[in-house]
C-alpha cells in the first residue's frame, strides 16, 4: 500500500508540484523568458505559468515525475490535456486582450528525479527538460 502521504494529490504531492513549477519558472526566466502569470486556473483547466520569450507568448505546462513513473512528463501531456490547456489559453487571452494578437506557443518542462519530498534544496537536483513548441494549437 502507498503511504498516505505519498498518494497522488496528497498534500505532499501538491507541495511537490508548487516546487516543480516555482523550480520550472527560476529555469525558464535564466533562459530569457520573463513571467506574465502564475496558476491561471478556470474551472476546465490551468496553465502553470504564462511567460513571454522575446516577442512570443509562451504558455507552459509543468509536468513532475517521480522514479518508476510509467510515462515520463511530456507524454503525459496527451489530448485532452492540450485541449483543457488550450480552452484555458483561450481564456487567459479574452482577460489579456493586449497580447491576443501575438505569436504564442506551448511548451512543457518535463522534471524528474529522486527527492520530491525532501529537503528544501532537492529540486535543484531534479532532470529539467524544456520542450519549446511542444504540441500545436491545431492538433489539440
Amino acid at each position: 500500500m502507498v503511504p498516505r502521504s505519498r498518494r497522488v494529490g496528497g498534500r505532499r504531492a501538491r507541495r511537490a508540484g508548487r516546487r516543480a513549477e516555482r523550480a520550472a519558472e527560476r529555469f525558464l526566466r535564466r533562459r530569457g523568458l520573463r513571467t506574465l502569470a502564475r496558476n491561471y486556473a478556470k474551472p476546465w483547466g490551468e496553465i502553470d505559468l504564462v511567460m513571454r520569450h522575446e516577442a512570443v507568448l509562451v504558455f507552459v505546462e509543468v509536468r513532475l515525475r517521480g522514479p518508476g513513473a510509467w510515462e515520463d512528463g511530456a507524454t503525459s501531456v496527451n489530448a485532452a490535456k492540450q485541449r483543457r490547456l488550450l480552452r484555458a489559453a483561450e481564456a487567459w487571452l479574452t482577460e489579456n486582450p493586449r497580447y491576443a494578437s501575438d505569436m504564442s506557443r506551448f511548451d512543457v518542462v518535463s522534471m524528474s528525479g529522486t527527492n520530491f519530498f525532501s529537503g528544501f534544496f532537492s529540486s535543484f537536483f531534479w532532470k529539467k527538460v524544456w520542450i519549446a513548441d511542444a504540441f500545436c494549437a491545431d492538433r489539440g
